[in-house]
């Protein structure tokens, strides 16, 4: 078997490694291209998780849009299969990447196995575009490596055959585990030398953008006037929409870090760190169940409900005052602390052998489905 994996921004390079080198371990030819969808952030992952790129479609431009990158990648892939003629396509999540890619897969007659399957908000719009992006991607793909069984049960009830549904567990875990377990650097002193409690903030997601990004910030403003103990360090995402608001609002701010996108190993022990996750991005809130954090999601909704229903996670908002009125009840009851004996819903480290155990193993019976697709 041949499997070309495409891949287009950091969460799906960190979720990919550990299947890719799994299939490896199995003597499989894995062949690996990026979209180069964000190129420094993609870099940096390539490098912590040894990782060489056969392609690179580069399509990353100033002020792209989803349309853009889509657009891209529709001009750039079909010569990628062309020259390598991969048995399977695999993909992982639910970027412009990955709906692209599993389109191209899917003209040029290429079984799709997608990674991190079935995840559903049911608003298209919440959240833009990525809850489109997954449910497109699961019409066109072949085989799907669910999660959890929640998202085995969101694909059974949009009427994917439950033979090519396989729950799996989400190969974060296995990614975060192996990086706990190796020392970590730190580039930046600041971070190296924090004492006391901790409070970690990422944004990136569109529906923040604007007034609620100002709201995100003033809360944080506000969080650490009440509490003189407490240190926030706020890894800022490059996109200006974000960096420019919260460096103008909060670069004078006593007691907060504001820092370029950490190297993902100082990300992962940063986390382990803090005392308090608060955070729009849906990866953090798996990470911060196999770290042991816990963490208020800034959005009204999510596709990750196992992270609410075990207790790691909070649906809050973006509004100032219950930002800063449910944070500092979290640090008031140490909510970290009361977690520390809950199971993490999310997997056990183990995924990335499953997945590749089902595609080598079962290689007979996708060859079938494979066959069929190019009929």
């Amino acid at each position: 078997m041949r499997v070309l994996s495409v891949f287009g921004t950091r969460p799906e390079v960190i979720k990919l490694a550990p299947v890719i080198h799994a299939l490896q371990r199995r003597g499989l030819e894995v062949i690996l291209c990026a979209s180069g969808q964000h190129r420094e952030m993609l870099d940096q992952m390539l490098e912590a998780f040894s990782l060489r790129l056969d392609f690179d479609l580069n399509v990353m431009q100033a002020n792209q849009s989803s349309l853009d990158v889509a657009g891209r990648i529709f001009a750039k892939l079909p010569s990628v299969i062309e020259a390598t003629r991969p048995d399977w396509l695999v993909v992982q999540g639910d970027t412009t990447t990955v709906v692209a890619a599993a389109w191209v897969g899917y003209h040029s007659r290429v079984p799709i196995a997608h990674v991190e399957a079935g995840l559903r908000t049911t608003d298209k719009f919440q959240p833009f575009p990525e809850e489109m992006n997954r449910r497109l991607t699961s019409v066109l793909a072949d085989i799907h490596f669910a999660p959890t069984v929640l998202a085995e049960r969101n694909l059974l009830g949009e009427g994917v055959d439950s033979g090519r549904v396989f729950v799996t567990g989400n190969p974060v875990v296995d990614a975060v585990k192996a990086i706990l377990d190796a020392p970590v650097e730190w580039s930046d002193p600041r971070l190296h030398e924090l004492k006391g409690r901790i409070v970690l903030i990422t944004v990136h997601r569109r529906e923040s953008f604007g007034l609620p990004l100002e709201e995100i910030c003033g809360a944080i403003s506000d969080l650490l006037d009440e509490h003189p103990h407490l240190t926030a360090v706020w890894p800022v995402h490059p996109n200006p929409a974000v960096h420019d608001v919260v460096t103008r609002l909060l670069q004078r701010t006593p007691r907060i870090i504001l820092t370029k996108p950490l190297y993902y190993p100082a990300f992962v022990h940063l986390m382990q760190r803090a005392q308090l996750i608060l955070s729009d991005s849906g990866g953090v809130q798996e990470e911060a169940a196999t770290v042991g954090t816990p963490v208020l999601v800034l959005r009204k909704n999510t596709e990750r409900p196992e992270a609410v229903e075990s207790g790691w996670a909070e649906l809050i908002g973006t509004s100032r005052s219950t930002i800063v009125k449910k944070a500092s009840l979290w640090l008031a009851e140490c909510k970290k602390q009361q977690l520390a004996r809950c199971s993490n819903p999310f997997g056990d480290g183990r995924s990335g052998e499953r997945i590749a155990e089902l595609l080598a193993t079962q290689a007979v019976r996708l060859t079938r489905v494979a066959e069929i697709a190019k009929d």
